[in-house]
């Protein structure tokens, strides 16, 4: 019989002997044994893996717990920085709300104690330059100047009871009703006739000329004047036709 034929049959009949024959399976079994662990070897190989893995996913769960517990003080260290960074900023913000506020005080006082000695300013050059000016008309051309204060309770110039200064411009029995002012605009010119017809009516008279004497005439006041009849005078020369 070749070995070929002796092979096939310990494969085909050695499983069948095994089963039915106890002696021929101790034999095959401790003529193995050398290539493989026996059971008590296995089931020792194997708690020794579960114990491995069980120290493996211990030490898995360990290290994730102090990444966590990292990450949470890490976290809560970057909010509590963000938190002092935040209330830095409003604080700061505050300060300079309060700095800016100081600075619109500081400018509003500024602007109003500029805005007051302006006004001052201008009514002493408005009054010096009618002193000047009614100075000049009686010396130079021998005419009267007088100003005169009246009270309008029934408020026919402003809207509203108050004083009324006119100048009157006296010259052979003529009247003249003028207005001698640093500066004139429109609105100037609308009251300067209210003042002028208030005087008529008070004193029932009728004034010869209106004229307005003054260096600075707005453009739309001279359209006004010329609409109300009122000579205007912007220019030294022009005083000698008075």
């Amino acid at each position: 019989m070749e070995i070929k034929e002796i092979k096939r049959i310990i494969r085909e009949e050695l499983p069948r002997i095994m089963q039915t024959d106890e002696e021929i399976a101790r034999f095959i079994l401790r003529l193995t044994s050398q290539y493989y662990a026996g059971k008590p070897e296995t089931e020792d190989r194997f708690d020794r893996m579960l114990k491995e893995l069980q120290r493996d996913r211990e030490e898995q769960t360990r290290k994730w717990d102090e990444q966590n517990k990292k990450w949470k003080e890490e976290k809560e260290e970057q909010n509590r920085k963000w938190d002092e960074q935040n209330k830095k900023w409003w604080e700061n913000q505050k300060h300079i709300d309060k700095q800016y506020e100081e600075i619109k005080s500081l400018n509003r006082k500024h602007d109003q104690t500029i805005g007051a000695l302006g006004a001052r300013w201008g009514l002493y050059i408005e009054e010096s330059f009618r002193n000047a000016l009614a100075g000049i008309l009686k010396d130079s051309f021998s005419v009267q100047v007088t100003h005169i204060t009246e009270f309008d309770d029934k408020g026919e110039v402003f809207g509203r009871p108050d004083q009324v200064e006119v100048d009157l411009i006296i010259k052979n029995g003529l009247l003249i009703i003028s207005e001698i002012k640093s500066s004139m605009s429109k609105s100037d010119m609308y009251t300067f006739e209210r003042k002028a017809r208030f005087y008529e009516r008070s004193h029932e008279c009728k004034a010869n000329r209106l004229i307005v004497i003054s260096p600075m005439v707005d453009d739309k006041a001279k359209n006004v004047a010329s609409q109300l009849g009122i000579e205007v005078y912007s220019h030294a020369e022009d005083v000698k036709n008075i």
